[in-house]
């Protein structure tokens, strides 16, 4: 009896939007791709739900107008990875992606109750492979924001970020792509 070889079928950019447009996936059904793949994401938890509001909120006063803070909206990365973040501040207005969504963004935040070590490491390597300048977890186990910067390539894992610090509760953060401009951690987290 021979050995039977497991088969998966990756997905391009192309081929995912194309699905979606024909209503290939249940309305209700949370994915996004990921290096080519389907991820299901979990469902969000009221303190998760929270965290996102909360996070909307601040970052749309910390940066005004030349900028547009997206929740939950898809972002084409590369051919094989159209995650959407839970917040993205990418450049422009809404208008300017009518058409197309972004293919990069200035800050990207992920809130995190249940998926952590997904978004420490593939989410990280994602977002410093596409050359995401800043990306941030906003950690609701520990209570805490986890700051991503200066994205590179290196051999192995392929991607990562240069720069990672911690900031607690009491602490403020300003943006690389608004450091004149600061918010205490305090307000992303419920």
């Amino acid at each position: 009896m021979g050995t039977q070889t497991v088969q998966t079928r990756r997905f391009s950019r192309q081929d995912y939007e194309r699905l979606v447009a024909e209503g290939f996936f249940h309305p209700e059904e949370r994915l996004e791709l990921v290096d080519g793949e389907l991820i299901m994401m979990t469902p969000q938890g009221s303190r998760h739900a929270t965290a996102v509001c909360l996070a909307e909120g601040a970052l749309r006063s910390l940066f005004g107008a030349g900028f547009s803070v997206r929740v939950q909206l898809p972002i084409a990365l590369d051919p094989d990875s159209e995650p959407e973040p839970d917040l993205a501040v990418v450049t422009g207005s809404p208008r300017d992606y009518r058409d197309a969504h972004p293919q990069t963004a200035v800050l990207i935040v992920e809130v995190t109750d249940t998926a952590l070590p997904y978004d420490r490491e593939r989410k990280a390597r994602l977002y410093a492979k596409a050359g995401i300048p800043e990306y941030w977890i906003v950690n609701l186990l520990e209570g805490c924001l986890e700051i991503y910067r200066h994205p590179a390539i290196v051999s192995s894992p392929g991607a990562a970020y240069q720069s990672h610090s911690v900031a607690s509760s009491s602490d403020t953060i300003s943006p690389l792509a608004a450091p004149e401009r600061s918010l205490a951690v305090a307000d992303l987290l419920p």
